[in-house]
């Protein structure tokens, strides 16, 4: 209010100024009015042709690089995206016009759906060759450009990148799964499962099946994961039967059923599996799918070993030998699945006690699949360096064009100073006039306003101070109820055990309290090295604790202490042990993290907590 009343008050003693300076005060407007307009025309014209001039370059040069790129490795073909198809040098050459040629992107104006398409390329060609990293950011890159410029595309250009959409969510989580960031690629998986629940077709079933392979492969969590995949299998079976979708998903129902020793079930899945896949064509290769029918045969004739059928596995294993024997090529059949056929021969050979073939072949495959793994180390081993040596390639190339740039740059504004410095001298002259009539009577006003302000400022500081304070005692208080609770909770477990110890029988009683000693000495030792080894975290951590409480002085000393073991690294588990609770109600802590750090959805917590 009192602002308020001041600044009626400033408006107040000009006014009767510009009543008497009326006639100046237009014309200086329409001047300054007249001289902007001019200054906007000049400008604006000089800046369109200078950028319609460089994306044209631009978009020229990425042609040149991509026709260069294509004769060699075209991208609509299977052996540009295998580390094998390239020698060191092409190799080299490769990624090098591939900067290059992302490098442009961000220069070209228009073509939409080249700039998309190029992102796509980039992600898969990344995923493909194993560097989630890079195949990440090209993702997001499309994902950010898509959205930027939606509403420039044409509707069929939009329905022809619905499927690429969908693609794109599932390998950028499989992405984020590679690389340990759980909470992101499940993020992924839900926001692809919203994306296709209403286009049709197999998009939405597969996108399930995607979240269920996550539960499965990286979390461990079974019967999460058949839930997921048995929802996926009833939409495959209720409107896509015969694609071979359904195969996969029937693959993964029947892998669960086998780690929860369910072999019968996971047996009439396999068997089914094997002759789908010996009849079902691959929807976009149009050829039979040999490694998931290797596979499934291999898996057929394992289950019928547990479920002791060896008849029955011989049968199967004669049918897969079949199998593989007609195709002689060596290059037909990939090393997997071979490791597959020949584990598969091996058990049912150990099955049928002929130990000297089965010792041989188990000799086989070890030295089949380390002469694999040695290859394949042998592969990242180069890729890695090439790839190092290209981005510091890249870095020195950018920093030559950066400054090619600059250097253009001075020049075109050199021819713009011209028009520049006239127009300016006339709003100068224009301006000094009024600017220092004014002078005087502003700077009156303006200390009498930072006065004000600053009595303010010290009587909203001390507020905010007592706030603070209050806050933190409210933080400690609820940190020494969570507290009382959990020695309440060791409290009632002791006095049961005591009654158990109570009702036991003497035989049983000596045992009973040897082991209740041992849980209270467990404890004592648990409290003692936890508050030991929290109090050496408060002191190493002091800096951390000041500036995360300064940027959100709403944390508590809890969940304090929680971002500093997740900014060391340690694992979930370790964090429920050391703050004795469990890993549901570490996640629930998460939860609350987040939400009082304001994160979005997509921003994952550990990353950001270790970039402060």
């Amino acid at each position: 209010m009192f602002q308020f009343n001041l600044y009626k008050i400033g408006l107040s003693q000009t006014s009767g100024y510009f009543s008497r300076n009326k006639n100046t005060h237009l014309f200086y407007r329409k001047s300054r009015l007249f001289v902007l307009v001019l200054f906007t025309i000049g400008t604006s014209k000089i800046s369109s042709q200078n950028t319609i001039i460089e994306s044209d370059v631009a978009f020229n040069e990425y042609k040149a690089i991509s026709d260069t790129m294509a004769i060699s490795f075209p991208e609509d073909d299977m052996h540009t995206f295998r580390r094998s198809s390239y020698s060191e040098t092409q190799l080299q050459r490769y990624l090098s016009m591939h900067f290059k040629r992302m490098d442009l992107l961000s220069k070209i104006e228009g073509h939409y759906t080249v700039i998309l398409d190029s992102y796509l390329h980039s992600g898969n060609w990344f995923k493909q060759i194993g560097f989630p990293k890079e195949s990440i950011k090209s993702y997001l890159d499309f994902f950010d450009y898509y959205e930027l410029h939606e509403k420039d595309l044409l509707a069929s250009e939009r329905e022809t990148y619905v499927e690429m959409r969908n693609y794109a969510h599932s390998i950028l989580a499989e992405n984020y799964a590679q690389l340990g960031l759980l909470d992101s690629a499940a993020l992924q998986h839900k926001i692809n499962m919203d994306f296709t629940k209403e286009l049709g077709y197999i998009y939405h079933p597969s996108a399930i099946n995607n979240y269920g392979l996550l539960l499965y492969w990286h979390k461990g969590e079974l019967d999460s994961a058949l839930s997921q995949f048995k929802r996926a299998y009833q939409i495959m079976e209720d409107e896509f039967p015969n694609h071979t979708l359904i195969g996969s998903i029937r693959d993964n129902i029947a892998d669960i059923y086998v780690e929860q020793n369910h072999y019968e079930k996971a047996q009439r899945l396999y068997a089914s599996n094997f002759e789908f896949y010996k009849q079902a064509i691959n929807e976009k290769s149009l050829t039979k799918d040999v490694p998931r029918l290797i596979s499934s045969g291999a898996q057929l004739v394992i289950a019928n070993i547990h479920l002791n059928k060896l008849e029955e596995a011989r049968k199967a294993f004669c049918g897969l030998d079949s199998i593989i024997a007609s195709y002689p090529s060596e290059n037909t059949i990939s090393s997997e699945s071979r490791l597959e056929f020949l584990e598969a021969k091996q058990a049912l050979l150990q099955k049928e006690n002929n130990i000297n073939a089965a010792y041989t072949t188990a000799k086989f495959i070890k030295k089949y699949a380390d002469s694999i793994q040695r290859v394949a180390s042998e592969a990242d081993k180069n890729w890695q360096e090439e790839l190092n040596n290209i981005t510091i390639d890249r870095i020195a190339l950018n920093f030559k064009i950066d400054r090619l740039q600059k250097e253009n740059k001075i020049k075109n504004q050199r021819a713009q100073l011209w028009i520049i410095g006239l127009l300016s001298s006339v709003f100068i002259i224009l301006s000094l006039f009024f600017i220092f009539s004014r002078r005087q009577h502003l700077i009156h006003l303006k200390n009498q306003q930072m006065l004000t302000e600053k009595q303010l400022e010290n009587s909203a500081l001390k507020v905010e101070q007592l706030n603070s304070e209050i806050k933190s005692k409210e933080r400690d208080l609820s940190d020494f109820a969570i507290n009382l609770t959990q020695n309440q909770d060791w409290a009632k477990h002791l006095a049961n055990q005591l009654e158990k110890i109570k009702s036991a029988s003497p035989k049983d009683r000596n045992a009973m309290i040897e082991a209740l000693d041992q849980d209270i000495t467990n404890k004592i030792s648990f409290d003692v090295n936890t508050q030991e080894f929290f109090e050496r975290l408060d002191k190493l951590s002091n800096r951390f604790y000041s500036k995360l409480s300064n940027r959100y002085p709403n944390l508590s000393k809890n969940e304090i202490r929680i971002c500093t073991l997740i900014r060391l690294k340690i694992n979930s588990q370790s964090i429920a042990t050391l703050q004795n609770i469990t890993i549901a109600s570490l996640n629930t802590s998460r939860y609350r993290l987040r939400k009082k750090l304001d994160l979005p959805e997509n921003i994952d917590l550990d990353f950001f907590i270790q970039d402060l």
